[in-house]
């Protein structure tokens, strides 16, 4: 859940140097966010691999059966001309047709003779974790979605190639620049990890912008002549005229998405207490989730939840309940902005998605009403031990061409972190409504890692925020269970460690 659509991740450290201005239907608004997208110095505990059988084959590089060809202007990188690539794409939000019908032809176009084997999958993890464990890995993956490979234990495990290569290589536009300068400053920075050994290097690229909120259709807005609420009590206030129109004010995904319910109630936190309450949370501070924030936070959730929810939609998956959304049966839905193209054959006409930040909690809070979470999204990585990781980081330079970016913003309504891919570019309202929030936000732009960092821990605040919402445990008791899990595996030396 994000990186990607479902488990984004970046940094964004407001002290970063900024960039040029982004052209065109990006504005200020990207430009403005992922120049503060950078990683707050990752740091890997040494530890027992957490893939368990993955550490087979070679080191970082591989082993010697590794593809490599001869180094030429068109071929910066050493790709092996007719070597196999395989890719596998997350299946989610944002589909997989931009990787067969953008991505795959630019590489078949540069290397004909290579075979291209695509899967596309919505169980990342399952499929791939039994590869790595035997040593065949594929050499692209788009790590994303519920259930995706732990990062952490596969830069633990040497299991991800290093992509320095890739930024320092020519850009498929103009070879006179490099990679790394063709895209928003701070990108590079988003994916880098120290390794046990101590060194800083980048393992994964983040290619998309996503920002995050409450999403809510415009029409339904229009006819009845309500306004999207800035603060708590405007928002109560129109729950219950909702409710009166026998609609079902609030709702999430029981079933499959209970992060989008969490990443509301930390998103609240962070509002109430400021950034620092997200960074404690993922620098597995003591007392982090038991902070006053994060309990005024759960508890007003937890009110929302009993009563202006559906007990139903505990057992419902995401696509079930955001069709509700699009029948309006549901004002108010939790997501990122891969919504309304996951939602695309499923929205009625004049529909029209409309993003909101979540209102004011109190009147004390640390950061404004317009304050929203943003991210680089979608994790993209090379394996490191596969056959063809030169390929692998070939194919990332073909995503980062304009070409590239533009097809990939073509097919799906997203923007990349390649400002040139979107110049022009007339965005649906969803993401047109994301872009004006994020622009709005200006420098009150915040996100939270630990999902991506610890998937137990993501696991156990899933559980446990089910519960809350649904009437079963109290706010206390929802902390203190997600604190305990912390605290379990900030003691567990076997588990890799990042702080930021």
């Amino acid at each position: 859940m994000s990186a990607t659509p479902d488990n984004p991740s970046a940094h964004f450290d407001p002290s970063a140097t900024s960039g040029p201005d982004l052209p065109g239907a990006l504005g200020a608004s990207r430009r403005t966010v992922l120049r503060r997208a950078a990683a707050a110095g990752l740091l890997v505990t040494p530890a027992a691999g957490l893939l368990s059988a993955c550490a087979t084959g070679g080191d970082d590089g591989g082993s010697n059966e590794q593809a490599t060809g001869e180094k030429s202007a068109t071929n910066p990188l050493g790709v092996k001309e007719d070597a196999a690539l395989e890719v596998v794409i997350f299946n989610g939000g944002y589909g997989d047709k931009y990787a067969t019908d953008v991505h795959e032809k630019l590489y078949k176009t540069a290397f004909p003779k290579a075979e291209i084997k695509h899967q596309a999958t919505q169980a990342v993890s399952t499929v791939l974790q039994p590869r790595f464990a035997s040593g065949n890995p594929p050499e692209f993956v788009n790590n994303s979605g519920e259930k995706f490979l732990d990062f952490g234990a596969l830069v633990a495990d040497g299991q991800m190639q290093d992509l320095t290569d890739l930024w320092d290589a020519p850009s498929v536009d103009d070879p006179s620049k490099k990679v790394r300068d063709t895209i928003i400053p701070g990108v590079v920075e988003q994916g880098m990890f120290n390794t046990p050994d101590g060194q800083r290097k980048p393992y994964v690229l983040y290619y998309v912008s996503t920002v995050y909120g409450i999403w809510y259709s415009g029409k339904l807005f229009k006819d009845n002549g309500w306004t999207a609420p800035t603060t708590w009590e405007q928002f109560t206030a129109l729950c219950e005229q909702i409710k009166s129109k026998g609609i079902t004010p609030f709702g999430y995904a029981g079933a499959n998405a209970a992060y989008y319910q969490w990443n509301v109630i930390l998103s609240q936190a962070a509002k109430v207490g400021g950034p620092d309450v997200l960074k404690n949370i993922d620098n597995l501070q003591p007392g982090a989730w038991t902070a006053e924030p994060v309990l005024q936070a759960a508890r007003a959730w937890a009110e929302i939840g009993k009563n202006f929810s559906d007990k139903s939609f505990e057992g419902l998956k995401h696509t079930d309940v955001q069709l509700r959304q699009n029948q309006y049966k549901l004002a108010f839905y939790p997501s990122g902005d891969w919504l309304e193209n996951e939602q695309k054959s499923n929205t009625p006409a004049g529909f029209e998605y409309q993003i909101m930040p979540m209102p004011s909690l109190t009147t004390a809070d640390k950061l404004p009403a317009g304050a929203i979470r943003a991210a680089g999204g979608e994790g993209y990585f090379v394996s490191a031990k596969s056959k063809n990781p030169r390929g692998g980081m070939e194919y990332m330079r073909q995503m980062l061409s304009k070409a590239g970016a533009r097809g990939f913003t073509e097919t799906v309504g997203a923007a990349t972190v390649v400002p040139t891919g979107s110049e022009g570019f007339q965005f649906p309202p969803g993401v047109a409504s994301s872009q004006a929030a994020l622009k709005a936000a200006g420098a009150n732009v915040f996100n939270m890692m630990f999902d991506n960092w610890y998937k137990e821990l993501d696991t156990e605040a899933r559980t446990a925020t089910n519960e809350l919402m649904f009437g079963r445990a109290s706010a206390e008791q929802w902390a203190e269970r997600i604190q305990k899990r912390a605290d379990a595996i900030k003691s567990d030396s076997s588990v890799a460690k990042f702080t930021r």
